[in-house]
C-alpha cells in the first residue's frame, strides 16, 4: 500500500506560480513512476506530467515549457507551475504506480485545488 497526500495549491493570478508537492509513505520501494493528472470540472482527468524512477519525465503539450516535475528522494514529488493560465484551473492528483511481486498497482492523493483568475 502506497499513501499519497498532496500540498501547496491555491488562487493565484495568471502568470503566477505555484508548487505542488506529494509525499508518498508506506511501500515506497515498489514505486517506479510519479505524476501528476488534473481534473476540471465537467472535464474527464489527464495527465499533466509524470516522473520514473530512472529520471525520465513527460508532459502534456499543454503545460510543456511551463511546469516542471521533479522527484526528491524516493518518496517527494513536486510539480512547480510557472506562468499560469485560468485554463489551469483544476483539482491536481499526485498519482503513483508500482509494480509488488508482478502485480501493477495505482494509487492516488486527494487531490489539491488549483485556482487562476484572469
Amino acid at each position: 500500500q502506497v499513501q499519497l497526500v498532496e500540498s501547496g495549491g491555491g488562487l493565484v493570478q495568471a502568470g503566477g506560480s505555484l508548487r505542488l508537492s506529494c509525499a508518498a509513505s508506506g511501500s515506497i520501494f515498489s514505486i517506479n513512476i510519479m505524476g501528476w493528472y488534473r481534473q476540471a470540472p465537467g472535464k474527464q482527468r489527464e495527465l499533466v506530467a509524470t516522473t520514473t524512477s530512472g529520471g525520465s519525465t513527460n508532459y502534456a503539450d499543454s503545460v510543456k515549457g511551463r511546469f516542471t516535475i521533479s522527484r526528491h528522494n524516493a518518496n517527494t514529488v513536486y510539480l512547480q507551475m510557472n506562468s499560469l493560465k485560468p485554463e489551469d484551473t483544476a483539482v491536481y492528483y499526485c498519482n503513483a504506480q508500482s509494480n509488488l511481486r508482478g502485480i501493477a498497482y495505482s494509487y492516488w492523493g486527494q487531490g489539491t485545488q488549483v485556482t487562476v483568475s484572469s
